[in-house]
């Protein structure tokens, strides 16, 4: 194994021959980085990253060191100092040379590694970056902190998306999957979430990990293909999620040496096309597994519990992996070197023993043991060791980057000549220059140990004392004091440290290393021998002021003795703190540009001169109360003026009582770690410790015996209040028994008295049944009644209906007997006109076809005319008929509103006008029977005539021929009673026409019976209606 020391070159080679890395630890060369200060020490590497070739690698040290290593072309090179932290790194995918760290003041900064140039500066973040993932496009970064993730277009490098939650959830790691527009983001609730990258909008979220194997997830793992996801936390337990189904298929458990495990990652293979299958699993043991997921074996391990692994990285093509060891060095490992012993093939089968030749068969010098276990590697001499060789640094070189060597860049003379000139330095770069002053060395490292050990007791309770708004600065301030208190036990103590430090905590809240290097260079210069009277004020320190005040201003200073005012009051408030209760924050930073531009005597001579500035207001006190308040509150006072007075008697003060000889000349803290601050009566502190643990331990006892006496007496009072609720229940059940047997009581006479009320109900109900009874049997004999009535109109319904019957079966009889007479008249009148026809049947042909023509015509003629006829003395009936329903139905109208007797009266004259009406139908059908006699007449002397006409023509053939009758016949329009000149009536058409005749009087007679029948249906109905509602027809 090769090691190689940085040191201080900022380039170089990474091994000096070949590496040939061993198949037991696969290690290419060792990487560690030592400074060359008088007390060497070596920079922790804190964060890397490979680039998307995987031949290069990026790393950064805890003073913000970071360089560029080049595993192809055997190179290194420092490409930027950013002289703090950083806390993640990545790099740009689209412009290979620029990378983006995190810084550990929550920025983060794009570098290019050619030019050394910073590219661009983003910021936003509020908390520590502890993750940077890059899509594949090179084109978006997601930054991720405790409290938020951030969306970056790396084009812009514009801020494109904040995701906001809630602090109680919090956030582990949002990241892009590989080859896929999808984001990742996993909260410490368990929840895990996709999201499309350029909508943002939810694509899926995982179900919870079953109950039986619940594990806090704390860092993941995708493989190449995006399919699988691993996840685990504080437990042997790594879960396997598929992306695609969007469910758990499966849990591997690890070895029971394995309790937490710190970081995961997938192993690239050429030939598994992104779906990878070897995961590497880092413990919190600090030993690294390489396991197959499939099978579920382990394959092989690098690390070991005396050189353990803090975090690694595997190249995207799988050929290295590089890891930060807890000792702060950089391993490059092989893994084709790694798993050679995995990869190499199986020992054949079949194994050849040869004979060997006689002449060595009695070599007894060669003889071997076969052991078992591992195989015994010779020891390596010394001569053989690696010399690793620590390069120093070349005291000539020229830095590019200032910054870092600020205190050799400043002049502070200048700078005092600038501040005279000015009176301040510039705001922009005012902390630049104080850190340059006071030459802060930066350690990270020892800082780091301070704060992690914690609050301290004396600061638990900080927020009662001092109650400050902003939690994030009392939170600074607090663990800013209980770094101080843990450098120096001292400082647990000091009562007036949160007032001296506050100031600076205020200023330096987002960088605390620097806020507790200043603070703690103050104490060491500008506080010296505060601590000799402790825990007294400075006496020594006050003498010296009132010295020089004495000196410069007797008469101020007899004032103040005249008033019974000391040092204690006029010095010791601005002291303590360091004049921030008495300056605005622009006094304030103006002062302390000169306090730390000046000997550490300036600030003791500061407080002369406010003293001295003051001193018109000062001798017009004469109250404490009004010194008090004066040296504790903001006053109309230049401090222009009063720095002018402070250079002033810095000047003019004798050297005797000058605090320039009395007090050290600046000293800056040492690098790497702190110095031993032991300025103070140890005695007196220690003495205070053990009073004060004694006290505690006084105050536990007495807390533990007074928590027994309060549970004794809690017990008593217990006991107490039992006996009295034990009595309260006994009075109460005494009670409880005299109230049932007065509820009994009261019971029974409300049940005497409900039996009584239910005896009076029942009385009640059997006369209410009797009375509903006795209505019911009326009702029903009125139903009887109602019933008897109705049958008995029901019968004399059916006597008027079988009444009318019989009336409508004799008229009907009567009209049968009159049409069988007409029918036998008919019949005869047929039968003569048979024998009419039979005598003209000798006629001569052409004769008879003419006579047939005209009888025709003439019978048709008269049969039309007989049509007519019937047809106007039809409608001449009905207009007549319904003429005298319409005066019937109003003057039943009319009727209807007269009273009952009117009402009888006119049905007595209807019914006479009736009957008249039917003597005068009666006589209207004897006169219709006479017309009909009459017209049977002249057919039978028509017929007579015909027949001795014919049989005269049958004498005398051609004498005499009618001509043209049919168009007389046609044209004339006379009743059946007129003769008919015609004599040729002797045809067979003449049979046709009485038929038809025949058949239209039957006809007509079926037409008449039906009237007359809907006729005495009206009038029947009409009287019952009648009948039936006399009442109505009475209104």
């Amino acid at each position: 194994m090769q090691s190689t020391d940085l040191g201080n070159k900022e380039s170089g080679k990474l091994w000096h021959r070949k590496p040939s890395p061993a198949a037991r630890d696969g290690i290419i060369v060792n990487i560690i980085h030592s400074s060359s200060d008088y007390l060497p020490k070596v920079l922790r590497f804190l964060n890397m990253a490979f680039d998307s070739s995987g031949d290069c690698l990026i790393a950064g040290d805890h003073q913000g060191n970071i360089y560029v290593f080049d595993l192809y072309g055997n190179r290194f090179n420092l490409v930027q100092r950013t002289a703090q932290a950083c806390t993640a790194l990545a790099f740009n995918l689209r412009r290979k040379s620029e990378f983006l760290v995190a810084l550990a003041d929550y920025s983060i900064k794009c570098f290019d590694s050619v030019t050394k140039e910073l590219v661009s500066w983003m910021r936003g973040h509020e908390s520590s970056v502890f993750s940077i993932s890059v899509h594949a496009s090179g084109r978006y970064a997601i930054t991720t902190s405790s409290d938020t993730a951030q969306l970056w277009d790396l084009d812009t490098f514009q801020r494109k998306r904040k995701l906001n939650i809630l602090q109680s959830v919090g956030i582990q790691k949002v990241f892009f999957l590989p080859l896929s527009n999808t984001i990742v983001s996993c909260f410490k609730d368990n929840s895990v979430f996709a999201w499309e990258c350029d909508t943002l909008s939810c694509k899926y979220q995982l179900p919870a990990p079953p109950e039986s194997s619940s594990v806090l997830y704390k860092v993941f793992a995708v493989t190449r293909d995006g399919r699988i996801l691993a996840a685990g936390g504080k437990s042997n337990h790594l879960h396997l999620w598929c992306l695609e189904a969007k469910q758990l298929f499966r849990i591997i458990q690890m070895p029971t040496k394995v309790r937490a495990i710190r970081h995961l990652e997938f192993l690239p293979d050429s030939f598994d096309a992104g779906s990878n299958q070897v995961l590497g699993v880092l413990s919190q043991d600090g030993i690294m597994r390489f396991v197959n997921i499939q099978t579920c074996k382990l394959l092989v391990e690098i690390g070991s519990l005396d050189e353990g692994i803090s975090s690694s990285v595997i190249s995207p093509h799988g050929r290295y992996i590089a890891s930060i060891m807890e000792n702060g060095s950089l391993n490059i490992y092989s893994v084709q070197a790694l798993t050679q012993e995995i990869n190499k093939p199986p020992p054949p089968l079949v194994k050849v023993i040869e004979d060997l030749p006689k002449s060595k068969l009695n070599s007894g010098g060669l003889k071997m043991k076969v052991t078992s276990g591992r195989v015994q590697r010779p020891a390596k001499s010394r001569e053989n060791k690696i010399q690793a060789r620590i390069l120093k640094q070349d005291l000539t070189g020229n830095f590019e980057n200032k910054e870092n060597e600020v205190s050799d860049g400043l002049n502070k003379k200048r700078l005092q000549i600038l501040l005279k000139g000015y009176g301040e330095y510039p705001t922009k770069y005012r902390m630049f220059i104080w850190r340059s002053l006071l030459q802060l060395p930066e350690n990270h490292t020892a800082f780091s140990s301070l704060v992690d050990k914690g609050v301290h007791v004396a600061f638990l309770n900080l927020q009662k004392k001092y109650p400050i708004k902003s939690r994030k600065l009392l939170r600074v301030l607090q663990r800013t004091l209980s770094a101080l208190a843990h450098w120096s036990a001292i400082f647990s103590d000091t009562p007036y440290l949160p007032l001296l430090a506050f100031p600076f905590v205020k200023l330096f809240q987002n960088n605390q290393l620097i806020c507790f290097e200043v603070v703690a260079t103050l104490i060491i210069n500008w506080c010296q021998h505060w601590f000799e009277y402790f825990p007294n004020p400075p006496i020594n320190i006050l003498s010296m002021i009132e010295n020089v005040l004495a000196f410069h201003d007797k008469e101020l200073l007899q004032h103040f003795i005249d008033h019974d005012i000391t040092s204690q009051l006029y010095a010791w408030p601005l002291l303590e703190t360091v004049f921030s209760e008495v300056l605005t924050r622009e006094e304030w930073l103006k002062l302390f540009d000169n306090v730390f531009s000046n000997h550490p005597s300036f600030l003791l001579m500061t407080v002369v001169a406010y003293n001295t500035c003051s001193r018109a207001p000062l001798l017009n006190c004469s109250l404490r109360d009004d010194f008090e308040y004066f040296f504790h509150h903001r006053n109309n006072l230049d401090i222009s003026v009063v720095i002018r007075e402070v250079y002033h008697l810095m000047d003019t003060t004798p050297t005797d009582i000058h605090p320039n000889g009395k007090l050290d000349a600046f000293v800056a803290l040492t690098k790497g770690q702190y110095p031993v601050f032991n300025q103070y009566p140890k005695f007196i502190v220690d003495y205070q410790t053990q009073e004060r643990e004694r006290i505690r331990n006084d105050e536990l006892d007495f807390l533990r015996e007074r928590q027994m006496v309060e549970d004794m007496q809690a017990e008593v009072d217990q006991q107490r209040v039992e006996d009295e609720a034990w009595y309260q229940k006994q009075e109460l059940l005494r009670k409880a028994e005299e109230t049932r047997r007065e509820m009994l009581l009261q019971e029974e006479e409300k049940m005497v008295q409900q039996r009584q009320r239910l005896a009076s109900v029942k009385r009640e109900l059997r006369a209410k049944e009797m009375h509903l009874q006795d209505a019911t049997r009326r009702r029903f004999l009125k139903l009887q009644q109602d019933q008897r009535e109705m049958e008995l109109r029901r019968l004399n319904d059916e006597i008027e209906r079988k009444n009318l019957i019989r009336n409508q079966e004799a008229v009907a009889k009567e009209m049968r007997e009159d049409a069988d007479t007409y029918r036998r008249k008919v019949d005869l009148e047929e039968h003569m006109f048979h024998k009419l026809i039979e005598a003209g049947q000798t006629q001569n042909q052409k004769t008879q076809k003419l006579i047939e023509e005209n009888l025709a015509e003439a019978e048709q003629a008269c049969l039309n005319a007989d049509w007519r006829i019937q047809a106007l003395h039809k409608q001449r009936c009905d207009d007549l008929q319904r003429n005298a329903c319409y005066r019937e139905v109003a003057k039943l109208l009319r009727e209807n509103r007269r009273k009952e007797t009117e009402v009888l009266n006119a049905m007595v004259g209807e019914g006479a006008k009736k009957w008249e009406e039917a003597k005068e139908k009666d006589f209207h059908l004897k006169s219709e029977k006479k017309a009909s006699a009459l017209s049977d007449a002249s057919r039978k002397w028509f017929l007579e005539k015909e027949l001795d006409d014919a049989l005269e023509h049958a004498e005398h053939p051609y004498n005499t021929v009618p001509r043209c009758q049919s168009g007389q016949a046609a044209s004339s329009y006379v009743p059946r009673t007129s003769q008919l000149k015609d004599s040729s009536e002797v045809d067979s058409s003449t049979h046709i026409s009485l038929n038809q005749r025949r058949v239209q009087w039957d006809t007509m007679e079926q037409d008449l019976m039906e009237r007359v029948r809907n006729l005495r249906q009206r009038l029947t109905a009409q009287a019952r209606n009648r009948r039936r509602t006399p009442h109505l027809l009475a209104t």
